[in-house]
């Protein structure tokens, strides 16, 4: 109770003092107001910011994106520098490497800062050896790239054929020692446009690009707007790649003040209203005084509303009395369909209003609602408007009733429905011309009703099904496609459906249509009943019907559904064309081209033709696919298919050629290779016609035919002629190395005879008879060798099988472990365990054996020998490569002699000249090659190709 008292105290010591409380509120809903508007600016500010980093980041990903796919353009780019230092197929693979990233303009090799490769080298010719070491405003940032061993984004740079741009360089180090740079010229707009700048909301935001100048140290900016950005909102992100700045700016100025003062004010004012409206209410006497102008603000409020209904409404509205018909009051709405204003509408009535022709139906209705027969009416009837026209509404009335239970007055609301009669009336004409154009049109037209086939297919559940289910089920129940067909009902036909039927009347056609349908016709509908169940509104089908006296004829007919009934399908129209004359024709055509392509087919040979204006294939005969394996609608479906499918060692000349000739206007006869179905090779001589009207080709005929086997008969020709001229060299050189050799160790032998024979002593015939013993064993050891180089030679059944590589050099360094332990050899082999070659055992373990043997006998005195043995894959040819750090050949010298017949380089007491030899031989015979690289006092590398 003190408690309940205390409070009242409380509450009544604000009701003493209106204006402090009113003030109180007024502080207090200040205060919440701007602790709203604030923390609404934080979050807005937030957003903001939030909004340009996650753009800003998206952008710089896309952009660091693109420049590592510069970096992989280089790093190709590089690949195709060889040992020598020298480029292979630079224009070729810059081409691929340019249409895979459309950023770069232009790819380049600097080799010692020269740019000595450039492509395209159209129109960048004057870049063209620059030296870009020596050059004040391109050196630092070379070097910086030189330094780092990584690539750096130069510029953007002003070119020297014109424009400007970005340039990546990757430096490249060949046996650690700087070769030069792998460039690419990337264009600034289209790396920024590809990283997504161009697709931000421009009207919030701007990119600024800038990097910060090495000689003056100072930020310059790229971009086309420059303006002074500090007094916007702007983010900023590096790009490490090439010492960049990204900018992303607010293009609205910091308007900090401004977004909190608005609100802010609004809300004070709101305070301040409310705090008015607490002082005023605190005022208040009493309750009842209160309750007095509640009561009077609702009633207020309750008549500004109904007049706003009234006034407002979208629909005339008018409190008409009853028995003059004058209006009482009309809204706006009113005035404005009738073209009056207020005070000239209220001075007539509606009969004035209403056409004559109207007036007594309305006049009518009234009369019963006012005598209470009717409770209210609506109906459609016409207005005359102030000038005159006519109006057609839609008419409402309902009666006011005093207490007395008379009606003296009537609300009446009226809605324009000019429109909608206009509509009524264009869809009679449009019936009316309909009918007109559907009886005189020029072609037999059907009206049918679908909907009972439509209905059909709902009760099988086939609507909407997919393609291959309806076809499925109609293959297994022909009797629904049977059943469809009687469905059909026939509303109307033309004039001209009648004389294409023969029929004397509609009802012939209308009533008799199954009679009409010919089996070919009942083979078609099953494709109709399939087109209706996919939701398809137009067919279009070639058929054969029946004339009412039984005559077939050949018809196209249209099937579309008229606009409106494409869910029921209830009126559909179906034009027939007689097209037997027609197909007559086709079928003489027709047999006539069977003729010439049966004779055409006969021919050894593909026959085509080809439309120079077109650039397409008008024929390709069928043998196309006994030679090719194609088919001859493969061919010309594809108007690329004849370069597509031509050797790729070929293409390029064969293409051009053929351009040169027919620009000639020359007829050719050429001899090219193309690749079959299957994907062996073809030789085909192509003989072809160039067609010239008005001094310009128009066609081009020819015929290809296999001449593949003449070809291969040629190439067996010129191989055996390769093998008898390598067979004769041969032989040749091995003539030379018995007689040389087997003639130093008859002469020896013919000496020591002679000494024996003239020989004094016993001891000194003794002595004599040992040399002789030496020379013979060594002419033993040389017909030794000249024997296993005859078996390699004559070797014409070789067993090859398929070898693991690392189990047979771990063979061959176990029989040599003696000589790798006593020499320190390290032996390093970088082979996938898993490596198969197909290979003669005995041959594989002799190379492997005479190379790594060679390799400790001529190792370098001042180190410890080092043999690696690696395996590649070129162009599908295996490539195992044996390399040591020995002492090395001079190749200069002796470059042609090193797989010679006793050719030895050192004084080597167990160099023999026949290791070397052997492997050579069994190499070739193996079909493969091997090759040496080496340098005095560096090493030896062997490289041994297996086929």
């Amino acid at each position: 109770m003190k408690s309940q008292k205390k409070n009242n105290k409380h509450v009544k010591w604000f009701y003493e003092r209106p204006k402090l409380t009113g003030i109180i509120t007024f502080l207090f809903l200040s205060y919440i107001v701007g602790f709203i508007v604030f923390q609404q600016y934080k979050l807005a500010a937030e957003d903001n910011t939030r909004e340009m980093t996650s753009i800003l980041h998206v952008v710089r990903q896309n952009i660091e994106q693109s420049l590592k796919n510069c970096y992989t353009t280089t790093l190709s780019l590089a690949l195709t520098i060889d040992d020598s230092g020298y480029p292979t197929d630079f224009d070729t693979i810059s081409k691929a490497l340019l249409d895979a990233n459309e950023n770069i303009t232009i790819v380049e090799l600097v080799p010692n800062g020269v740019i000595k490769y450039i492509y395209p080298l159209e129109k960048n010719q004057e870049a063209l050896n620059l030296d870009i070491l020596q050059d004040n405003n391109l050196k630092k940032e070379a070097l910086k790239s030189i330094a780092t061993h990584k690539m750096y984004f130069a510029g953007p740079l002003k070119l020297r054929q014109g424009g400007e741009a970005i340039v990546g360089r990757l430096p490249i180090f060949i046996k650690n020692k700087f070769w030069g740079f792998s460039a690419v010229v990337i264009d600034l707009e289209k790396l920024l446009n590809s990283a997504g700048i161009s697709n931000i909301d421009s009207s919030k935001y701007y990119f600024q690009f800038s990097k910060l100048n090495l000689e003056s140290l100072k930020e310059t900016f790229h971009l086309s707007n420059k303006a002074d950005f500090t007094n916007h909102a702007n983010i900023s992100v590096k790009i490490p790649d090439g010492d960049w700045k990204l900018y992303i700016i607010s293009k609205k100025e910091n308007n900090i003040p401004y977004q909190i003062l608005v609100p802010g004010i609004i809300g004070i004012i709101l305070a301040a209203l409310f705090g008015i409206l607490i002082f005023t209410l605190l005022r208040m006497p009493n309750e009842l005084q209160s309750l007095v102008v509640a009561q009077a603000k609702k009633l207020m409020n309750s008549e500004i509303k109904f007049e706003t209904i009234f006034d407002q409404a979208a629909v005339g509205i008018a409190h008409v009395d009853s028995f003059t018909g004058r209006f009482i009051q009309v809204n706006n709405q009113y005035c404005k369909l009738l073209g009056y204003t207020q005070q000239e509408i209220q001075e007539l009535n509606y009969q004035t209003l209403t056409h004559p022709d109207d007036l007594n139906d309305d006049l009518t209705s009234i009369d019963k609602l006012r005598d209470g027969q009717i409770t209210d009416y609506s109906r459609e009837k016409r207005y005359i408007s102030k000038d005159g026209t006519v109006i057609w509404i839609n008419l409402t009335v309902s009666p006011l009733i005093k207490t007395d239970g008379k009606v003296i007055s009537h609300i009446a609301i009226i809605e324009d429905i000019s429109i909608k009669k206009e509509a009524e009336q264009l869809i009679k004409k449009s019936e009316i011309r309909f009918k007109s154009l559907f009886e005189d049109y020029p072609i037999a037209l059907w009206e049918k009703d679908f909907s009972l086939v439509r209905n059909y297919l709902v009760e099988l559940d086939l609507m909407h099904k997919s393609a291959e289910e309806v076809k499925k089920y109609l293959g297994t129940h022909p009797e629904v496609v049977i059943k469809a067909m009687t469905l059909i009902r026939v509303i109307d036909v033309n004039t001209m459906c009648m004389k294409l039927h023969n029929a004397e009347n509609k009802e012939e056609l209308t009533v008799g249509f199954q009679k009409l349908i010919g089996e070919r016709y009942s083979c078609n509908f099953a494709n109709h009943i399939l087109a209706i169940t996919q939701g398809e509104n137009e067919i279009i089908a070639e058929t054969i019907i029946k004339t009412a006296h039984g005559e077939p004829r050949d018809v196209k007919f249209r099937w579309s559904v008229i606009s409106g009934f494409e869910e029921s399908l209830a009126r559909t129209i179906v034009s027939t064309e007689d097209i037997t004359v027609q197909k007559q024709s086709e079928n003489i055509i027709k047999k006539s081209q069977q003729r010439v392509e049966s004779l055409i087919n006969t021919i050894d040979g593909i026959v085509w033709e080809f439309d120079t204006e077109t650039d397409r294939y008008n024929f390709v005969s069928k043998k196309i696919e006994s030679i090719l394996g194609y088919t001859a609608e493969e061919w010309i479906s594809n108007s690329e298919f004849w370069p597509e499918h031509i050797h790729p060692d070929d293409k390029d000349w064969v293409v051009k050629y053929c351009e040169n000739q027919t620009d000639a206007h020359l007829n050719h006869d050429f001899e090219y290779r193309m690749i079959k179905k299957d994907g062996t090779i073809v030789w085909l001589r192509d003989i072809v016609n160039v067609v010239v009207e008005n001094g310009k080709p128009v066609t081009l005929r020819g015929i290809m035919i296999d001449v593949t086997k003449t070809k291969e008969a040629e190439k067996d020709l010129n191989a055996s002629f390769d093998l008898v001229s390598e067979q004769n060299k041969r032989l040749l050189n091995f003539s030379y190395i018995i007689s040389h050799n087997l003639r130093s160790h008859t002469s020896n032998i013919a000496s020591i005879v002679s000494l024996i024979e003239s020989s004094e002593s016993e001891e000194e015939r003794n002595d004599m008879m040992e040399l002789l013993k030496t020379v013979s064993r060594s002419l033993n050891e040389t017909m030794l060798h000249l024997n296993e180089v005859i078996n390699i030679r004559t070797n014409i059944s070789l067993v090859s099988e398929s070898l693991n590589l690392e189990d047979n050099i771990t063979r061959v360094t176990n029989i040599l472990s003696k000589q790798i332990n006593s020499n320190e050899v390290t032996i390093i082999t970088e082979i996938p365990k898993d490596t198969v070659i197909n290979y003669n055992p005995a041959y594989l373990e002799s190379i492997l054996y005479n190379i790594i043997l060679n390799s400790i006998r001529y190792k370098h005195p001042n180190r410890k020998p080092l043999i690696k043995i690696t395996f590649t894959s070129e162009n599908n040819v295996k490539i195992l490569k044996i390399s040591d750090n020995g002492i090395g050949i001079d190749l200069d010298r002796n470059g042609d002699k090193v797989f010679g017949m006793y050719k030895t380089f050192t004084d080597n007491s167990d160099s023999k000249g026949i290791g070397l030899f052997i492997t050579k031989n069994q190499i070739d015979a193996m079909g493969g090659n091997i090759t040496v690289e080496s340098e005095i006092n560096i090493g030896t590398t062997f490289k041994i190709y297996i086929l």
